[in-house]
């Protein structure tokens, strides 16, 4: 299957066999182009995405030693994402759909992220995903393949995103989740910040009062005159998202009589997160699932490996597929 993701700033084209092994997986990323503009552009974005598709493409069957011929269908992410980032991948699959005269599947983004696991683990259910990235923050509970429930979601900023905007007030390069959980990994103290807990029983999450907490402790120490102590406001705000994170996901994996607890999105490459998540899913003797750090960013393994599930259920798209931004996770 070759499978198509461009929900962002990365475009990436992938060649994956049977949901599971990777033949090819190229990836295109836009960071240096949005540093200069502390974050994504959707239109540059998109313009990036349209002039570089076409020699991904080729790349990624190339590396596979394929021909097109050899292919059973096209994936390509639906949604969510930018809308004009969605358009191109969409368009480029259904091309390339249409002329080999292959089967078409759209992927919901989020799903990838979770199967990404699948390239590398078996999957046992139930299961709870912990997804953790840029755009999205939530906790979803899994009785079968396919099947998702989320229980939990943030009511405000998502995790990574939190990390991206402190970052750029404490002067941090984009993206700031990197450089932040680095300078936390090195701080000897910390800054002690908020908790965000919410409702005892609930599975939400929210980092908008963390994120003007840190602002509050910038804000002031420049008013003083004072240096801004980056590395301990990161150290401290890094401790904050990763008790929330870990508590919520501990306690869902209980409840719900989870055999395996994964780890999914682009922060799943936090070494905060993994090294706490894996001590505390040691004592509820729960085995813990992330992927390799080159399947936690967008990438486009995950994708086929997602639309495998659509393939053993022979449950195509047509040719009317379009890009959905706001594309729900639970009706996918």
């Amino acid at each position: 299957m070759l499978a198509i993701e461009t929900s962002c700033d990365e475009t990436s084209v992938a060649i994956v066999e049977n949901g599971k092994i990777i033949r090819s997986n190229v990836i295109s990323s836009q960071i240096e182009t949005h540093q200069r503009y502390g974050g994504v552009v959707p239109e540059v974005a998109s313009r990036k995405h349209v002039e570089s598709i076409t020699w991904m493409l080729e790349e990624a069957v190339q590396e596979a030693g394929i021909s097109l011929q050899e292919l059973s269908a096209i994936a390509v992410t639906e949604g969510p994402g930018l809308i004009g980032a969605l358009l191109v991948g969409v368009v480029a699959g259904k091309a390339l759909a249409c002329a080999l005269d292959l089967p078409l599947i759209g992927v919901h983004h989020i799903a990838g992220h979770i199967y990404a696991n699948q390239l590398v683990h078996e999957l046992e259910y139930p299961l709870i995903s912990l997804v953790v990235s840029g755009g999205h923050t939530e906790l979803i509970l899994m009785e079968g393949p396919g099947q998702f429930r989320i229980i939990g979601r943030t009511r405000d900023d998502a995790a990574g995103e939190a990390y991206d905007k402190i970052a750029r007030a404490m002067g941090l390069p984009y993206p700031g989740g990197p450089h932040v959980d680095r300078l936390a990994q090195e701080a000897e103290s910390e800054i002690k910040l908020p908790r965000s807990w919410l409702e005892a029983d609930s599975y939400d999450f929210s980092f908008s009062g963390l994120k003007s907490a840190v602002l509050n402790v910038v804000n002031q120490s420049k008013m003083r005159g004072e240096a801004v102590q980056v590395a301990q406001i990161a150290k401290g705000f890094q401790a904050s998202v990763i008790d929330v994170l870990v508590e919520k996901a501990s306690r869902a994996v209980r409840e719900y009589g989870a055999k395996q607890l994964l780890l999914a999105g682009g922060v799943a490459a936090n070494k905060g997160l993994r090294s706490r998540l894996a001590e505390r899913c040691e004592q509820l003797n729960v085995p813990l699932l992330v992927p390799p750090l080159g399947l936690c960013t967008d990438n486009a393994a995950m994708i086929g490996a997602a639309a495998f599930l659509k393939w053993d259920k022979q449950e195509f798209d047509s040719m009317e597929l379009k890009a959905e931004p706001q594309l729900k996770l639970e009706e996918w």
